[in-house]
């Protein structure tokens, strides 16, 4: 006998979820209504205790780098960049860049806040820029 899957939810997936909110320049994580902690990447369920009540909401946007490299690229490519591990106020780790300085400069432990940027060639992005950064623009 083989079992039926159903879907948990209904709608679209959280991960089309997420990029339609990303796509009207909102960045949005899950909060789980049974436990309280908040989740990211989008899933079904929520990692923490499994619970399919999983409420979306604003985050701070503030966070702080857990890890960054830099990856090399010849200038005609558009020069180097970084990747870095953001760890949110709001507990989750999540993986972006860190935008406002050179790719060399970005520490672990730097405090840093989250925007959504329109880029021409891949639309909305989620970046990080640095506290001090940030707080300077309106």
């Amino acid at each position: 006998m083989t079992a039926v899957q159903t879907n948990p939810f209904t709608g679209p997936g959280p991960d089309a979820r997420f990029a339609a909110a990303l796509a009207q320049g909102r960045f949005e994580i899950q909060r789980c209504a049974a436990c309280g902690e908040h989740v990211f990447y989008p899933r079904a369920l929520c990692t923490h205790c499994g619970s399919a009540q999983l409420d979306w909401v604003q985050p701070s946007g503030a966070g702080v780098v857990y890890s960054s490299t830099v990856v090399r690229r010849k200038p005609e490519a558009g020069g180097d960049y970084n990747v870095a591990l953001i760890d949110l106020a709001e507990g989750p780790r999540l993986m972006s860049r860190v935008d406002g300085i050179a790719p060399a400069q970005v520490r672990i432990g730097m405090p840093v806040q989250a925007q959504v940027i329109d880029d021409p060639a891949q639309g909305k992005l989620l970046v990080f820029v640095p506290q001090t950064a940030a707080e300077a623009k309106p």
